[in-house]
């Protein structure tokens, strides 16, 4: 049940990171993700008054506070990134971080030992999500101007998103959902701080609004799933089925953008399915 708790929050965060994506090719990348987590602490607040079913202690909540830091950071450096870059490029090497690191505290502090056949699940993941983030540009449309830029954004993005998955996973299993909504509220704290450093818009309105609230929402629903997931599995395995939501964007371009499928992205896509399968043997 843990794996595909973990593999739901996937498919959430790719959701939720496709659509901000696209709200970003339009806005300023930082001005969404302020939005996207107001959206995601509105759900958070009637989650946690109808579900909370826990009682969580000063560790909880300083767990929370930290894992919010992380989400603050991941979810602003990402989406500007995003703004400056492809999709199919950024939103992958955001991920490097957020595998790598609660694997390796996982396993050197924790005392956490996956089977063998989820260590080369878990070892198959890196090269997938490199395959999966080979562009469908043409030559001349390369863009490496944009690409570049978007990359250092990116890889700031990925260390906050493993610090969010690393705190959010040492919350105990009967604290319910405050610590969540504290993370969310730190996020927008975290996330408006960066907005203002950089001199960004504060406003967004209309559908790309109603969008980017409803896509912050569902990140909620994600980290609650993720959450859920590593109160059932081994911090390394949930982190890592979570973490492969970056195939998620680019399944999402191929039916909703009509975007084509190169043949690196199919290996990637069949290798996510493999190391799926080996993790789930855990």
């Amino acid at each position: 049940m843990g794996e595909l708790l973990a593999l739901l929050s996937a498919l959430c965060f790719g959701i939720t990171h496709f659509i901000n994506g696209l709200v970003s090719r339009r806005h300023n990348g930082l001005t969404v993700a302020l939005h996207a987590q107001l959206g995601g602490t509105l759900i958070a607040l009637p989650l946690a008054l109808f579900l909370d079913a826990g009682s969580a202690t000063l560790a909880d909540y300083g767990w929370g506070a930290m894992s919010g830091v992380g989400t603050g950071v991941g979810v602003a450096f990402l989406y500007r990134a995003m703004s400056q870059g492809a999709i199919s490029v950024v939103v992958p090497v955001s991920d490097v971080g957020a595998v790598a690191l609660p694997v390796l505290v996982g396993v050197s502090f924790l005392g956490e030992r996956p089977a063998p056949p989820a260590w080369v699940g878990i070892a198959a993941v890196l090269p997938t999500l490199w395959l999966v983030s080979q562009s469908t540009q043409e030559p001349d449309d390369k863009r490496r101007g944009t690409v570049s830029a978007g990359v250092p954004s990116a890889l700031v993005a990925s260390v906050g998103f493993g610090i969010q998955f690393l705190a959010m996973a040492q919350v105990d299993k009967d604290s319910g959902l405050w610590p969540v909504v504290l993370s969310r509220v730190v996020s927008v704290a975290v996330i408006a701080a960066v907005l203002g450093s950089y001199g960004a818009g504060w406003m967004l309105t209309g559908r790309p609004w109603a969008a980017t609230v409803t896509a912050g929402a569902l990140g909620t629903v994600a980290i609650v799933l993720y959450l859920e997931a590593t109160r059932q599995q081994l911090m390394a395995i949930a982190t890592v089925l979570s973490a492969l939501y970056p195939a998620i964007p680019v399944l999402l371009a191929l039916v909703l953008l009509k975007e084509r499928l190169n043949r690196r992205q199919a290996v990637g896509l069949a290798c996510a399915a493999f190391a799926i399968g080996l993790i789930a043997l855990q």
